[in-house]
């Protein structure tokens, strides 16, 4: 159940960006056609006043047309999408970021009013992920363990204590270290021994670590309450995000060994629903504010990379040449889906039930 729970959150967060240019799009009598979540083969296609929906084959995105080709309209016509001014089309393109932001705040806001606020974070941090092969999972460290301590210290809770763990262990490359752990499904601690490898000067275990959520939850006591701690955790997430995103340019093969592919996405939603509707508040709100920056970066086929076409058509005073948009497109679309098959590849091989 927790999976599927995943699977059709994921689900709703690519249908919702894909809503933001639709909607951005006829709001201002753009004309459109299609309306796909997935790339591929159709798996259901339904035609309705002209728009074509459709759930494709690969759920590693979607996307949102308009017959800007199409012989039997005008080249000349308003409503086409490539006729619209430059502002107008960059409120299209960027439709599908600010729904994602939106929704993340969204999310969070609702997780305050309905739900309620955490009463406090449980003591230590929760480990998310662990990488295979790496020294956290030699060492037999598993995802749902729970670090309460390191070297004899006990860790706090909240942020607080993720930052302290993350940075002893960055301090101690080479060296041993004791954490006391409690493992999944036990409520006794226990020290567990291990040596962090040393990866340019910083030690690294191989584990994804989050703040240790509590499920006992209280109702916040004003609208003042649920707005600061909703723009907080937003805010947090949305920095955090951005700051994972630089580190592809300032230390790419450590950075690019921790992004994950719709297989790991799905476990990692998996492993937080299972503390309740407050893990999954907030996996929701990860992965719609992640989706939203990832979209943002001037790379061919994303949002950011459109936006980027858009900025020299203005900068030039006319259209970038069609063959340097095609080619720039399909190298992205190549890029994409072959990135994606490594990514699902390497997470289907490190799931429990293939692993002997």
């Amino acid at each position: 159940m927790n999976v599927l729970t995943s699977i059709f959150v994921l689900g709703f967060l690519i249908f919702f960006h894909e809503a933001g240019h639709f909607l951005a799009a006829k709001l201002q009598g753009i004309k459109v056609n299609g309306f796909s979540i997935g790339f591929g083969p159709a798996l259901i296609k339904k035609k309705h006043l002209g728009v074509t929906y459709s759930l494709r084959a690969l759920p590693l995105g979607g996307f949102v047309s308009f017959p800007d080709d199409e012989s039997d309209i005008s080249s000349d016509d308003p409503d086409l999408m490539r006729n619209r001014s430059i502002p107008q089309r960059a409120i299209v393109i960027s439709a599908g970021v600010i729904a994602n932001l939106l929704l993340a705040w969204l999310v969070l806001i609702g997780q305050a009013t309905f739900i309620g606020l955490p009463s406090s974070p449980n003591p230590g941090v929760l480990v998310v992920d662990v990488k295979q092969s790496e020294v956290a999972e030699l060492s037999g460290i598993r995802a749902g363990d729970q670090i309460i301590g390191i070297n004899g210290k006990t860790l706090g809770s909240g942020p607080e204590a993720v930052k302290f763990l993350v940075s002893e262990i960055q301090a101690s490359p080479t060296e041993k270290i004791d954490f006391e752990r409690i493992k999944v499904g036990s409520n006794e601690s226990q020290i567990i021994s291990l040596t962090p490898e040393n990866n340019g000067g910083n030690g690294r275990i191989g584990a994804q670590l989050q703040q240790n959520i509590s499920n006992t939850i209280r109702p916040a006591s004003s609208i003042g309450e649920v707005l600061q701690q909703s723009d907080k955790q937003f805010i947090d997430i949305l920095v955090k995000t951005i700051n994972g995103y630089k580190g592809l340019l300032t230390d790419f093969n450590a950075t690019a060994e921790q992004m994950s592919g719709p297989v790991k996405i799905i476990e990692i939603g998996a492993q937080l629903s299972k503390q309740g509707n407050t893990g999954l508040f907030l996996f929701a709100a990860l992965v719609s504010i992640n989706l939203a920056v990832l979209n943002a970066l001037p790379l061919p086929l994303l949002d950011g990379g459109q936006l980027s076409l858009l900025i020299l058509e203005g900068l030039r005073g006319k259209p970038v040449p069609e063959r340097f948009q095609i080619a720039f497109m399909q190298s992205g679309f190549f890029l994409l889906i072959g990135l994606s098959l490594v990514l699902i590849i390497r997470d289907t091989s490190q799931l429990a039930f293939f692993q002997k």
